[in-house]
Formats: structure tokens, C-alpha cells, sequence
């Protein structure tokens, strides 16, 4: 486990870069022109931001930091493609796009969101390696300091090595306990991918478990605290999300105590929990896309 003390430390990615260890996600945080939360995530203190061209916040949250008048180099800022996106020409043009609404001239991490623009998708390997072409020249042209992808399995990823220059440096997916995608985070991790979690608190039924809650009184902390922590401790990089101040704050603080090995090894084997049903390869229990 890397050595971390706040959320400003971080994992290093397999290109050098510094992805800090604890970001904030944005997926609908802003409510039509409504910027006052990611404001107050700024407030809280939060410095890396997750976006994405579905979520409808890229230019809410540029809005957001020049208000709050953050210096650009104090920021990470990731953002995704979408599916509707994805080929090398639209690349581009969805890049120069996301640039604009977030009022910067580059990119801390940019992604892949989806490896199949809809499911059943039969040409999904030439649009991935077309995608990822475009996204290389974006790094090396110095527009993005990263990339990598977004709810990649390890076949989907192993097309893009197969014909690649430059490696995905993250692969960002649902991950919380009750859903830890054992198979794809080994993977990642031994191709030096580093995962990232969206939705790593997961949902009401996670927040009121037995025994997450159990759990966590012991430790003196709330669940969502446990979860985050819980990611930590397996180098996934949890980007949760808040609307409240006082929860912003807490999910900060996640430094100040272990997760036992033993409880380690319960959370990584709970059953099946808090699942959003979203899965690349489609069969989605749900029609909504993260």
C-alpha cells in the first residue's frame, strides 16, 4: 500500500505523472446553471475534479474555478469522452470542446469513457485503437499530461496494447465493497494501469449495511468514510461526491485509521451489493451511463 497522509498525496502513474489520491466526482452536481457545490468543493478544499462531456458539468465547473479564482496549477482535472464521441477525428473535436467549457488549455487526465459506443457494438476493436490514436497525439502534443480509459475490461484494454504507443495510465470503474471487480483491478495493477473508483460509496444499501455499519463504529468513523478508506488501501484512487459541506469534509478524512486485514478481507468478499447495473459489454440492469 502507498504511503499516503491527505488527499493531496497521491499514486504515481506509469508515465511519471502525479494523480492525487482522493478526487472529487461531479456526475450531476451541477443543477442547470447551479455552480454553488462545486463551489463548496472547492471550499472543502478539493483540488481534484472528475468530470466528463456526459455529465453536463465540464463548463460549471470552469465557471466554478475561475469564481473561486484557483490557480490552474493547483488542479487536476480529468475529463471523459463520450460514447457518441469516440473515433479519431471526433476525438479531437470533443477534446478542443471539453477544453473550452472548462476554460483551460489542457488536461490533467483525459479518458475513454465507455470501450463500446452501444452494446452489441461488433467494430468495437478498430474505433477503441482509432479513439486511442487521436488521444496519443493529444499527449504528446503536451494538450494532456495522461490518458487512459473508463470501464475497460481486461480484453477491451488488451486490444488497446496490443496496438498502442503509449499505455492507458488509469482505468476508472465502479468500485465500492459489494462490487470490487477482483479480476479487472489485478489486471490493471499488474499492467501498472492504476484503477480509480466512480461510485465508491456506492448506494443507500450500502450506506446502511449491518455490517458496514458494524464496521464502522468500530473504527469511529461513517460508512462512507470505511468505503473510501477501503479503496485507499487497495491503490484505487475513490472519487466520491457530496452536495453538503459538512460530508465533503468528512470524506477527507480518511487518514487517520487502518482497516484490519480481517475486515480487509470481509469487505473485499462481501455479497453482491449496491451495483449501479451498468456493464460494458451491455445487459445493463439499467439504462443510465456513469
Amino acid at each position: 500500500m502507498t504511503e499516503l497522509h491527505s488527499m493531496q498525496d497521491g499514486f504515481v502513474l506509469n508515465n511519471g505523472v502525479k494523480n492525487p489520491c482522493v478526487g472529487f466526482g461531479t456526475y450531476k452536481t451541477a443543477d442547470g446553471s447551479d455552480t454553488e457545490v462545486l463551489k463548496m468543493a472547492i471550499k472543502a478544499g478539493y483540488r481534484y475534479f472528475d468530470t466528463a462531456s456526459f455529465y453536463g458539468t465540464e463548463a460549471f465547473l470552469g465557471e466554478s474555478i475561475r469564481e473561486m479564482g484557483i490557480p490552474r496549477e493547483e488542479l487536476f482535472l480529468t475529463s471523459k469522452l463520450w460514447k457518441t464521441e469516440m473515433g479519431y477525428h471526433e476525438t479531437k473535436q470533443a477534446f478542443e470542446e471539453t477544453l473550452k467549457n472548462l476554460g483551460t488549455d489542457y488536461l490533467d487526465l483525459y479518458l475513454i469513457h465507455w470501450p463500446l459506443p452501444e452494446d452489441g457494438y461488433q467494430d468495437w476493436k478498430k474505433l477503441d485503437i482509432d479513439t486511442w490514436r487521436a488521444m496519443e497525439e493529444l499527449y504528446r502534443d503536451g494538450k494532456v499530461r495522461a490518458i487512459g480509459v473508463s470501464n475497460f475490461l481486461p480484453y477491451h484494454i488488451e486490444n488497446l496494447l496490443e496496438n498502442c504507443e503509449v499505455r492507458p495510465a488509469v482505468n476508472q470503474i465502479e468500485f465500492h465493497p459489494g462490487y470490487t471487480q477482483e479480476f479487472t483491478v489485478r489486471y490493471c495493477q499488474e499492467q501498472d494501469i492504476l484503477v480509480q473508483a466512480w461510485s465508491p460509496i456506492g448506494r443507500s444499501s450500502l450506506l446502511n449495511h449491518p455490517m458496514l455499519m458494524e464496521m464502522a463504529e468500530r473504527y469511529g468513523v461513517s460508512v462512507a468514510q470505511l468505503c473510501i478508506r477501503y479503496a485507499l488501501q487497495r491503490n484505487v484512487v475513490p472519487l466520491p461526491k457530496s452536495s453538503a459541506m459538512e460530508r465533503m469534509k468528512q470524506n477527507q478524512d480518511v487518514f487517520g485509521f487502518e482497516i484490519g486485514r480481517e475486515d480487509m478481507l470481509r469487505l473485499g468478499s462481501m455479497a453482491q451489493t449496491g451495483w449501479s447495473g451498468l456493464h460494458p459489454d451491455g445487459g445493463s440492469v439499467r439504462s443510465a451511463s456513469k
